[in-house]
């Protein structure tokens, strides 16, 4: 039995991206949830299933029974969901698995965070025993994975530039991106490093604000009346339990795993794929699930973003709204809103022509991985 398109996503909703002092995560959520509630036209007596990703820099106890109270929703079925930036694409397909099995009808995944505004202590934490080494905070990793892929592969700094490049671009154009101006490739190679070999324009924004999506059955999508529900072709999953500092390999990741199964359940092969929306938290990770989706070879990467590949109009569009890197740092429920604006036809920055959109939401550094791929 397959659960190839099914399910759908019936609307989307978000908060503004940025810097929004004096709101709570959970109010954020709320904002979020009621938009993407009227995206599709829904009430919220009829949601029956609530899943949530707690938040990752104020993280809390019965955290989505918190929202449903919020908002007023008595479901049957929810809770959250820690799997970092891959929880999202996750929560999704477990909605549509609960949806299949009968156990729920319509569900709102979400997820907001204050970070920008709040406490960002999570993103300088230390890492394991590593510290009495002097490894704290997220982009040690992320700079040792990037080292690693340098130099067994001698990757070129412009390979990384064209990923920033083609996500600020593609934000400029966005009016409710955070960042929106432009990147060129001299600015991307004059600046300095914050963690070697990591630039500034490599790395994540920092960003409040929430967004979410309601998921139903194509069949409660007809019979409901939904104005554009997108199919839900595919999902996959992949995860590590290792610690940078003890992993054999630091240039494949499980997203070779999830990848091929979110592929394989659409009945896609990474060429006949229309664009994409991969986690951009740093470029080396983009970089990496473009290799480990096989749209290129391991260490050919360099080779296929080149000359605006991943541009509007190149060989692979990639983060048409801007991604981690221009658009939100909020992870991974950008990308699924603009893999599902894509497919409506909606996007700023449409791709002529796509029938489809992978789509992959990645957690910890380089350790959880989800996919899903959309369509029409």
């Amino acid at each position: 039995m397959t659960l190839s398109g099914q399910c759908v996503i019936a609307g989307i909703g978000a908060t503004a991206f940025g810097k929004l002092p004096g709101r709570s995560s959970v109010s954020l959520n709320v904002e979020a949830i009621r938009a993407a509630l009227a995206d599709a036209n829904v009430e919220k007596g009829q949601v029956d299933a609530l899943f949530v990703k707690p938040p990752t820099s104020d993280f809390q106890m019965l955290y989505a029974v918190k929202i449903a109270s919020a908002l007023g929703i008595q479901s049957k079925m929810g809770g959250a969901w820690d799997q970092g930036g891959a929880a999202n694409a996750t929560l999704i397909s477990i909605a549509c698995m609960a949806i299949a099995a009968g156990q729920i009808d319509v569900a709102v995944v979400s997820f907001a965070d204050t970070p920008r505004s709040g406490s960002r202590d999570v993103y300088a934490r230390p890492r394991g025993d590593d510290t009495l080494y002097g490894w704290f905070g997220t982009l040690p990793g992320y700079a040792m994975i990037m080292q690693r892929h340098i130099g067994q592969h001698h990757t070129p700094p412009e390979a990384f530039g064209e990923i920033a490049i083609a996500a600020r671009g593609h934000g400029a154009t966005n009016p409710d991106a955070q960042v929106r101006n432009p990147l060129t490739m001299d600015d991307y190679l004059a600046a300095d490093p914050i963690v070697a070999p990591l630039k500034r324009d490599d790395c994540t924004l920092i960003s409040d604000g929430g967004g979410a999506v309601v998921i139903m059955s194509a069949r409660r999508a007809a019979e409901l009346g939904v104005a554009a529900p997108v199919p839900i072709l595919g999902w996959g999953y992949g995860q590590t339990f290792w610690e940078v500092a003890y992993r054999e390999d630091l240039t494949t990741t499980m997203a070779a795993t999830s990848g091929a199964t979110a592929m394989k359940m659409a009945g896609l092969t990474p060429d006949k794929v229309d664009c994409v929306q991969l986690y951009d938290c740093f470029t080396i990770a983009a970089l990496m699930t473009l290799e480990d989706y096989g749209f290129c070879k391991k260490g050919q990467a360099a080779d296929f973003v080149r000359d605006g590949a991943l541009q509007v109009g190149g060989a692979l569009p990639f983060n048409t709204s801007g991604g981690l890197l221009s658009e939100t740092g909020m992870p991974g429920m950008q990308l699924i809103h603009e893999g599902v604006r894509q497919m409506r036809g909606t996007s700023v920055n449409p791709v002529r022509g796509a029938r489809n959109v992978v789509i992959s939401n990645q957690g910890g550094v380089m350790q959880t991985h989800s996919t899903l791929v959309l369509g029409q």
